[in-house]
C-alpha cells in the first residue's frame, strides 16, 4: 500500500454489509494524492473514494467514528481514531439515508401519478361518463346535491337554508323562466330555485337545477339581468356541464381522500359543495353558456346586452374578483364577455323587458 498517511487501527473494524461479523482492520491509510481511503482487512483491501466517505450516527453511543461510502452504502468502517474522519474532506457531512434517492424518486412518481389522475384521467373519464348518465341518474344526483348545499349553507346548523317561496315572487320567477324555456324541447325540465342567502351568486346542478341567491336578485338593477343569468346557467344545464363537473370533483375527492383520509366524511361534502357553488368551467363551456344565453334572450325578445349590464354592474361594485363577477370570471376575460354581450344587441330590435314593473317588484320580494 503506497500512501502518505496511515492511521492507528487499534479497535478498528470493518463490516462488508453482507456478513454480520466484523473484519479486523490491519491498515488504514490515504493514498499519496489523498483521493482514496484504503482499508486492508484479513480478507483483502477495500478502496473508498475519499470524497464519498460520510460519517454515520453512532446509534450504540460507543464513541467510535462510524463511516461509510456513498459508493458502498451497506459497508461500515468503525474506528475510535478521531483523526480518520478529520482527514476526510466530507466525512462530517450528513450521510443521506439508505435509499433516499430511490424514495425521493418514488415520491415524485407518486405525486406525478396523482397529478395525472386529477388533471387528465379523471376529467377525461368524467366527460365520457357524463354522456351515459341517464336523466334519472342526473336527477338523483341533483336532488341529493341540492339538499347537501342547503344544509351546508345553513347558518343555524340544524335546518337547511330556506327556499324563497313568496307566492307572487314565485309566480314572477316562473314567468321569467317560461319566457326562456317554453316550446324549446330541452332534454330536461329546468327547475329554478332561490335560496335565502346574501351571496351574490348563481349556479347550476345536475338534473336541471338552476339556483339563484337572494343576494343576486338584490344586486341586479333590473329583471333582464337576472333573466340573463338564468339563461347562462340554463346553458350549462343543457350542455351537461354540472354533471361533468360533479363527476370530476367527486373523482378528485376520492383520489385525495385515499391519500389524506376522510374520503367518506364531512370534509368531502364541504369541498364538493364549494366546488359546485363556485364552479369554474372550462373556457369552451363558459363561452358556450354565454352564447346560449345570448341566443336564448334574443329569441325571447329580451335584450341580450343585459348579460353585459350585469357583468358591468358587478365589476363596478365589486371589482374583477368578487361577487358574481368572480363566479363568471373564468376564461375568456370578463371584459371580453361584456363586449360579446354588447355585440349581440341588434340595432333597431324591438326588445321588451322580461318582467313588468309589478312582476319585478314581486321577484325582488320573493324571500319575504
Amino acid at each position: 500500500m503506497s500512501s502518505n498517511r496511515s492511521f492507528d487501527v487499534t479497535g478498528a473494524s470493518y463490516f462488508d454489509g453482507d456478513v454480520p461479523l466484523p473484519r479486523n482492520v490491519r491498515t488504514l491509510a490515504l493514498t499519496d494524492d489523498g483521493a482514496t481511503l484504503e482499508i486492508e482487512t484479513d480478507q483483502g483491501t477495500v478502496s473508498w473514494p475519499a470524497g464519498s466517505v460520510r460519517r454515520v450516527s453512532d446509534m450504540a453511543k460507543q464513541g467510535a467514528a462510524i463511516l461509510r461510502s456513498t459508493t458502498d452504502p451497506l459497508a461500515r468502517l468503525c474506528t475510535p481514531n478521531p483523526f480518520v474522519a478529520a482527514a476526510l474532506p466530507r466525512a462530517n457531512r450528513a450521510a443521506p439515508p439508505k435509499g433516499r434517492m430511490r424514495l425521493a424518486g418514488w415520491a415524485l412518481a407518486a405525486v406525478g401519478a396523482v397529478a395525472v389522475q386529477i388533471g387528465i384521467l379523471i376529467p377525461l373519464l368524467a366527460d365520457n361518463l357524463a354522456e351515459y348518465v341517464p336523466p334519472a341518474g342526473e336527477q338523483a344526483l341533483g336532488d341529493a346535491t341540492f339538499e347537501q348545499i342547503r344544509e351546508v349553507l345553513s347558518e343555524t346548523g340544524t335546518n337547511p337554508i330556506p327556499l324563497c317561496e313568496n307566492e307572487k315572487g314565485r309566480a314572477a320567477l316562473d314567468q321569467a323562466v317560461a319566457k326562456l324555456t317554453d316550446d324549446r324541447g330541452f332534454r330536461q325540465d329546468i327547475k329554478v330555485y332561490v335560496l335565502d342567502h346574501s351571496m351574490i351568486n348563481a349556479f347550476a346542478l345536475p338534473g336541471g337545477y338552476v339556483v339563484l341567491f337572494r343576494g343576486l336578485i338584490d344586486a341586479a338593477t333590473g329583471p333582464d339581468e337576472v333573466v340573463a343569468v338564468l339563461g347562462h346557467e340554463i346553458g350549462h344545464v343543457i350542455s351537461r356541464d354540472p354533471t361533468r363537473h360533479a363527476l370530476r370533483s367527486a373523482g378528485s375527492i376520492g383520489v385525495l381522500g385515499l391519500l389524506f383520509g376522510d374520503f367518506a366524511g364531512g370534509a368531502a361534502v364541504l369541498f364538493l359543495t364549494e366546488r359546485l357553488i363556485s364552479a369554474q368551467y372550462s373556457q369552451e363551456a363558459e363561452s358556450g353558456a354565454d352564447a346560449f344565453a345570448l341566443e336564448l334572450l334574443a329569441e325571447a325578445g329580451i335584450n341580450p346586452g343585459a348579460l353585459g349590464d350585469l357583468f358591468e354592474t358587478m365589476r363596478r361594485k365589486h371589482g374583477e374578483r368578487d361577487g358574481v363577477a368572480a363566479h363568471f370570471l373564468s376564461h375568456p376575460a370578463l371584459g371580453e364577455r361584456i363586449d360579446a354581450a354588447r355585440a349581440a344587441e341588434k340595432d333597431g330590435a324591438n326588445y321588451t323587458q322580461s318582467l313588468d314593473d309589478a312582476a319585478w317588484e314581486a321577484l325582488r320580494n320573493i324571500c319575504e
